[in-house]
């Protein structure tokens, strides 16, 4: 039995999916990327065969994508995560009735990328000029307020009042927003939902700038955030596809492609 890598090497997590010869996916695991990104992809790697007792040469091939793709030198191929993400997004948003419109919000970027029938990019933009709309400015904020990242959903549904508005589009100066607030008594729930409606009002205006048609598919680690997830939808006007695993999506695609490549490879041989 051959099986099938992708390996999703980002800025903060290192997101691995396997897939069997069927196509099938067998497992995901998610680790951070620490500083030592190849050491870290690698023991990654190990876990997820170790954990479905899938031995290293039983992977017929293996496609890296994300941040730190091309330092990952055993990969036999790489690719961009825009590519990966939307060939997982239309695979698992199969069960959904089909997406095309994949807003993706990563450790370090947002993106918005569209899709036609077949799963191919039609269009895409990618915010990575500013953190304020990323994970990174989630986690810089539940820093500030003192609370964990995944208690923010629970903040942001617990508050009484209306959620806070955070002017500043630039993480540096949010954060001085978001201390300002704190210091004058303003309550967390109430600045968690502010924050929450901030990402949600700059991810929609990228999207819209590829287009958003159809179901909307969310993805990346902010997705486990159900306040953010919340806002998104009330600044959209529409329900979002959140997948089960919203943060391996990019590196299933890069296993959904290293099976069909290698499959290609020994029809033509």
């Amino acid at each position: 039995m051959n099986y099938f890598a992708g390996l999703d090497i980002g800025s903060t997590a290192i997101k691995v999916a396997l897939v069997d010869e069927a196509g099938g996916l067998v497992g995901v695991h998610v680790s951070d990327s620490g500083s030592l990104f190849h050491k870290n992809a690698k023991e990654a790697l190990r876990v997820l065969l170790d954990r479905h007792g899938v031995r290293r040469e039983q992977v017929g091939y293996l496609i890296a994508t994300g941040y730190g793709r091309k330092l990952f030198k055993e990969a036999d191929d790489s690719i961009s995560e825009i590519t990966a993400n939307a060939i997982g997004a239309h695979e698992v948003g199969r069960a959904f009735g089909g997406v095309r419109t994949i807003i993706n919000i990563g450790g370090q970027d947002s993106k918005a990328i569209q899709i036609d029938a077949n799963g191919s990019v039609s269009n895409f933009a990618m915010n990575d000029k500013c953190a304020a709309g990323t994970g990174r400015f989630l986690d810089v904020a539940a820093r500030n307020l003192d609370i964990d990242l995944e208690e923010l959903g629970d903040y942001h549904f617990n508050g009484r009042g209306a959620p806070l508005t955070i002017n500043s589009t630039c993480t540096v100066f949010a954060e001085s927003e978001i201390i300002g607030l704190l210091a004058n008594s303003h309550g967390k729930e109430e600045i968690v939902a502010g924050i929450h409606y901030s990402i949600a009002r700059r991810t929609v205006r990228l999207a819209k700038r590829v287009g958003i048609e159809d179901r909307v598919y969310f993805d990346g680690g902010p997705a486990l955030n159900k306040g953010l997830v919340a806002a998104i939808q009330d600044e959209l006007q529409r329900e979002l596809v959140v997948p089960e695993h919203p943060q391996t999506t990019t590196a299933f695609g890069a296993a959904i492609l290293a099976r069909q490549e290698f499959l290609a490879e020994r029809a033509a041989a």
